[in-house]
């Protein structure tokens, strides 16, 4: 079998301060994957190297059969990245900006015009489109950063933090549509988080990440059932001894 990804010993080091210290796992293509785990873990860390911004110090991370540390240009072609603190220009309208992201992430000759319009489906802020984005609540944004991350239909959609600091309304729209994505469109998606109570909603398997390392991985359910717990918050603390 092939996996959307493979991470094998990923080690990333900074000076003397090991951020991701041999962590392994595993993704099904057509999952959405959660790396959880509380601030400083080594989730951002582990991520950017998955996604070729940085290299690990050593290990092995294949991207659908292929090695992306070794062919990280080829690798980025199948992946798309939302980070955390992510933002978009605020003097264009959000259909600009789609258009802009559509042309600048697409090969040439692309039909730009069909991506854009699944990203406003996706999205779903109607109008508003037609207005810039510096008039755009945080949820508003998120949602049109979370459209510019699925409308190319990657093979692997990276998204770190995607509900981060949005109310409940928000962070449950940004969980749905995501949800809804991956249905229709079989795209595998690598989510990473602190809340944990999202990422039970979402993801089909988990991996809880503390201190850098990988401390427990499996479906949410059977963690719980393991860990005679009632959500991962409850298994995460007594994995690490705080319960």
């Amino acid at each position: 079998m092939v996996y959307a990804v493979e991470a094998i010993s990923m080690v990333k080091q900074f000076g003397q301060i090991t951020a991701v210290d041999g962590i392994n796992f595993t993704i099904n293509p057509g999952e959405i994957f959660g790396l959880i785990g509380p601030n400083g873990a080594g989730k951002t860390t582990t991520i950017r190297m998955i996604c070729t911004l940085i290299k690990p110090t050593s290990g092995t991370i294949n991207i659908f059969g292929q090695d992306a540390t070794k062919q990280p240009e080829k690798t980025r072609q199948i992946i798309s990245y939302l980070p955390e603190e992510s933002g978009a220009y605020p003097n264009l309208t959000g259909w600009e900006y789609l258009n802009f992201m559509a042309k600048l992430q697409t090969p040439a000759g692309t039909n730009v015009k069909d991506i854009v319009n699944q990203a406003a489906e996706i999205c779903g802020l109607g109008d508003r489109l037609k207005d810039k984005a510096k008039t755009y609540s945080k949820g508003m944004k998120r949602r049109l950063l979370v459209a510019r991350a699925l409308m190319t239909q990657p093979k692997l959609a990276v998204l770190d933090e995607p509900a981060s600091g949005l109310d409940v309304i928000y962070a449950y729209q940004i969980r749905e549509i995501v949800k809804r994505y991956v249905k229709e469109h079989g795209v595998t998606v690598l989510l990473s988080s602190h809340n944990m109570l999202e990422v039970e909603y979402l993801c089909s398997r988990v991996a809880l990440v503390n201190r850098g390392k990988l401390i427990v991985e499996g479906e949410p359910s059977a963690l719980k059932a393991q860990y005679k717990s009632e959500n991962l918050e409850d298994v995460f603390m007594k994995v690490v001894g705080y319960a």
